[in-house]
């Protein structure tokens, strides 16, 4: 495991591998993703039922602060659609009706219908992550997202967590750092 990750607590009590040597804890897109860029990324097996960030969290020990979530939005304007993932601290809400919704260019903006998300993306609900969506989607990374040294992210799957630097995500294909992407809750 990277020392710096290691260093950083992100990882809480969660016992990190490199992903790239760990495909059967990724959502196949994921894995695929994995090994076409060049991420420093570690992934770790966690129990499905803790999946969700804030069960995530006080059951791992992983940093509240360190977690950044990934919402699928979807724009619509005459009758086109479009989608985006934005990642942003869990600590935060998306603006979907503002800033997304403009940035998007749509007239209408809201979150992404789960039976949709989870076809398009080949990965689990509550799992969904910005490594390996369709290349058509922009990624839209919160500043506060990116600036995290180590990000605790989905893997694909509710399975497992990935962790890689926050500046990475700005390595995927299609991804742009939006400075106020989100709101305190």
């Amino acid at each position: 495991m990277s020392q710096q990750l290691l260093n950083s607590g992100v990882a809480g009590r969660l016992e990190p591998l490199p992903a790239a040597d760990h495909p059967e804890l990724l959502a196949p897109p994921v894995g695929d993703a994995i090994r076409s860029l060049d991420l420093d990324a570690y992934v770790a097996a966690i129990d499905p039922e803790y999946a969700d960030t804030e069960n995530l969290c006080a059951h791992y020990d992983v940093p509240l602060d360190a977690s950044i979530n990934a919402v699928v939005v979807r724009g619509t304007r005459a009758g086109v659609e479009k989608h985006v993932v934005c990642m942003t601290p869990a600590d935060r809400r998306v603006d979907v009706n503002g800033l997304v919704r403009k940035k998007l260019n749509a007239r209408k903006a809201s979150f992404a219908p789960m039976d949709y998300a989870v076809d398009a993306t080949g990965m689990e609900y509550g799992g969904i992550t910005p490594v390996g969506v369709p290349e058509d989607w922009p990624i839209w990374v919160d500043a506060a997202a990116a600036d995290v040294p180590w990000v605790c992210i989905g893997s694909g799957i509710r399975g497992s967590k990935l962790f890689l630097p926050g500046a990475d995500l700005l390595k995927l294909p299609g991804a742009e750092r939006v400075d106020d992407l989100a709101r305190p809750n």
